[in-house]
């Protein structure tokens, strides 16, 4: 190839070069891939530690059983922070559909478990509905709303529960083996969890308001002068949220088969960290349900990886902790190249 072919091959702008080469290149560019490839490392260096890990009789299915329940907060906490917002009373919310899911079934034996499902959906859906309203209407921050309504939740559940417990003896055998069945090696928890993931994911990309969701996050005030239903999304945002951790609870008892009034204290930072991770913009505006998923494979893989490879437990936290700065101070920086170059082509124009 001459020089003069390089050059304009250069030259050529981004849209005429061939679909697939910028399919590649936008590939090579994305989050997700290299949060994806870091996985990848983990659990290959755990495997090599110690090869039960992936190949032991319960180790394929417990790497894809254990991220399943925060794959479903993280979808939902990506519908709330690409809105400039944030969730932080999934873990009660999972803690109180979970426990209502063990009541329901103990004052009702013979109910199918697809009510259990519609019914923690729909209590989670409802308490996404408070946050989404108080948060929209109130003009309140999602911070200090959500962090009120975490302890309000929480301590309906205290009171509720007390020290009681809800063991896997009172749950139906039918809805316990959902915690452990499998379908061509893969747990039927985890193939729930990706098809919701997919189907969040889908709606984010495809539906107009799901596209309206990432334009309130990007500018407020902007989208409020074009005319979108800014209120509207916010709650909406939260009560998909919501109904995500409604479900997620009822996943949680289906999973350990076991329920108290401190299930799910405390994922709700694990879900906003793997979002977060997974490049989902902290500020708003940017990232996709796909990286959160991968984000939160790769926080509880580390979780359970590291400490066959000799890793104490405060550098796993220290792990965790580094990754959710590079992630923010990332975004930060690619959001100052981007509006460096927004500027320059405004100037060259």
């Amino acid at each position: 190839m001459t020089p003069t072919d390089t050059q304009t091959e250069l030259l050529v702008e981004p849209s005429a070069l061939p679909t697939r080469t910028r399919l590649v290149k936008e590939l090579l560019r994305s989050r997700e891939l290299s949060v994806g490839i870091v996985l990848l490392l983990v659990v290959i260096a755990a495997a090599v530690k110690s090869p039960d890990f992936v190949f032991g009789s319960d180790g394929w299915r417990d790497l894809l059983l254990n991220p399943s329940i925060l794959l479903l907060l993280a979808a939902g906490q990506t519908v709330v922070i690409v809105t400039r917002n944030v969730d932080l009373s999934v873990g009660s919310i999972l803690g109180l559909t979970a426990w209502l899911t063990g009541e329901v079934f103990i004052s009702n034996p013979g109910m199918p478990p697809v009510f259990a499902f519609l019914i923690g959906t729909a209590a989670g859906a409802g308490l996404g509905l408070i946050n989404g309203v108080v948060v929209a209407f109130g003009k309140v921050p999602a911070l200090v709303i959500t962090l009120g309504t975490q302890y309000i939740f929480r301590g309906v559940v205290i009171t509720w529960a007390g020290s009681g417990l809800i063991s896997a003896g009172q749950l139906p055998k039918g809805f316990l083996e959902l915690g452990t069945k499998q379908v061509l090696t893969f747990p039927v928890l985890f193939l729930v969890a990706i098809v919701i993931v997919g189907a969040v994911g889908y709606y984010l990309t495809t539906a107009r308001s799901g596209r309206e969701l990432y334009a309130v996050g990007s500018d407020p005030e902007a989208a409020v002068l074009y005319g979108l239903p800014v209120t509207r999304r916010v709650v909406g945002a939260f009560v998909l949220s919501g109904a995500l951790a409604g479900l997620a609870g009822v996943l949680f008892a289906a999973r350990y088969g076991t329920v108290n009034s401190s299930a799910g204290t405390g994922i709700e930072f694990q879900a906003v960290a793997a979002a977060v991770v997974g490049g989902v913009a902290i500020f708003g505006g940017s990232g996709t349900v796909w990286g959160a998923a991968i984000g939160a494979g790769l926080l509880v893989t580390i979780n359970s990886a590291l400490p066959m490879v000799g890793i104490s437990e405060f550098w796993q936290q220290a792990l965790v902790g580094a990754l959710i700065i590079a992630a923010i101070v990332l975004d930060r920086v690619l959001a100052a190249r981007q509006a460096r170059k927004l500027i320059e082509a405004r100037d060259a124009a």
